[in-house]
């Protein structure tokens, strides 16, 4: 059996008053999807579990059969797999953003202005972290033998904390809480520094410990940016400088069952963003790239689907994703997202949908390949809030041994009227290659 499944980022949305209480996906025109909707099925699937937030984590590994609630704390490390970073299981993986914060010299004194420092260039994203690395080696030699700082792009980092394998005395960032920058943006950053989870009994003292470390260097990072070239120039520019290093989101990498000896089937990923890049090769996916594929509206979507059509040759599953939709409601984009949303469906689904097709049906012909395809987004992203909801997302699903009683149009309300609701949305996975199929059973909590 040949597998596909595609991925339109954030497509999903709650109803709009400008679209008068439609969602995108309902305006939008996609001949290829109402095709998949009347020869399949229609549903929905639960991808965020019950308290949980809907990162781009807990969907993504629900989405690919694997339970979040078992492995917590895992961005930060799957950023580090897709950075082809190899880490011991007990180290300890922190994401490291350059932040705005207020100098001083202002009535917002020492609050965080920006969590993005939009339009930093590759450029000065490398020189500030290999110059920040190299100030906290001179002020924290002892610290520092145990940290690796990783600059990446658009003021974006990993941090390592290798204690714990390399000396056997690892610090106890379990009870220590962090705040993500973009949720503290316009309030006082002070009130948000790394701290012992309030309310523990046990071990406060390892994790104030903890804490003050990831304070110290914060605070260091604060006194060296502040004065750097690179922002001296910002400053003349009139743009914000990248003044502190904001440490937070710290997690160990999971130890995951790899997909094939879960499923039985060999996988490959094509996609650009870093959760779903290291989570594909810590399953054992390969992942393949695509020259102008972006995690952005720019995105080459042609050919991320000639990609997905021409791997269908060498894996049972090729998962696509595109995450223009997704980067439309960051923006706020409504008229972005529709187009995104339509771009997938002309240049992914509709190719990848009569890509499939030659591998006949395997319900009808015993000598067939056969195949399915399933289509959805990892999360429901509202344009309003410019946020992800916990809300379940639409699905269709086509192919062999799928079939409806009741063909309905591919949006969230027909979804949410569908029977097919799939909860916990781990168990989706196994759904889409198993259920329906002779002799086989899949969770009892898929409906």
């Amino acid at each position: 059996m040949k597998n596909a499944v595609i991925i339109a980022g954030g497509a999903a949305d709650l109803p709009l008053d400008e679209l008068d209480g439609r969602t995108p996906i309902e305006v939008a025109r996609t001949p290829n999807l109402d095709v998949l909707a009347q020869i399949g099925r229609v549903g929905t699937a639960a991808l965020t579990p019950n308290g949980c937030d809907a990162d781009h984590e807990v969907c993504w590994m629900s989405l690919l059969g694997y339970d979040p609630g078992l492995h917590p704390g895992v961005r930060a490390p799957l950023k580090a797999a897709a950075m082809g970073l190899t880490l011991d299981p007990i180290d300890w993986v922190f994401h490291v953003d350059l932040v705005a914060a207020s100098d001083g010299q202002h009535e917002d004194d020492a609050r965080l202005l920006d969590a993005s420092i939009g339009a930093i260039t590759g450029a000065e994203s490398r020189t500030l972290f290999d110059d920040l690395r190299a100030y906290w080696k001179l002020h924290e030699p002892e610290l520092m033998g145990a940290y690796t700082l990783i600059g990446g792009e658009h003021g974006r980092g990993l941090l390592v904390d290798s204690s714990g394998s390399r000396t056997g005395r690892g610090r106890e960032y379990q009870q220590v809480e962090t705040a993500p920058p973009q949720e503290i943006v316009g309030s006082p950053w002070v009130e948000h520094l790394p701290a012992p989870i309030a309310g523990l009994t046990q071990g406060t003292s390892a994790g104030e410990d903890a804490a003050d470390v990831l304070c110290r260097l914060i605070e260091l990072s604060r006194g060296y940016l502040a004065t750097h070239p690179i922002n001296a120039a910002r400053r003349v520019a009139g743009k914000r400088p990248a003044n502190m290093a904001w440490i937070w989101g710290h997690g160990r990498t999971p130890r995951l069952q790899s997909f094939a000896d879960r499923f039985g089937v060999r996988g490959a990923m094509i996609n650009a963003a870093d959760v779903s890049s290291g989570l594909a090769t810590l399953i054992g996916w390969d992942r393949l790239d695509v020259p102008g594929m972006t995690c952005s509206l720019d995105t080459d979507y042609a050919a991320q689907g000639r990609a997905a059509c021409g791997a269908l040759d060498d894996f049972d599953l090729v998962c696509c994703h595109v995450d223009a939709p997704h980067e439309a409601s960051r923006a706020g984009d409504l008229a972005a997202k529709i187009v995104a949303i339509e771009e997938i469906d002309r240049h992914v689904v509709g190719p990848v949908m009569r890509a499939l097709e030659r591998f006949g049906d395997a319900e009808r012909d015993a000598n067939a390949t056969g195949w399915r395809m399933l289509v959805l987004p990892d999360c429901v992203a509202s344009i309003a809030t410019r946020k992800s909801d916990p809300a379940p997302v639409p699905l269709v699903m086509a192919g062999a041994w799928v079939r409806s009683v009741v063909p309905r149009p591919f949006h969230e309300r027909s979804a949410l009227a569908s029977d097919l609701k799939i909860r916990p949305g781990d168990q989706l996975m196994e759904y889409f290659l198993k259920g329906g199929q002779a002799g086989v059973r899949v969770g009892r909590r898929v409906k």
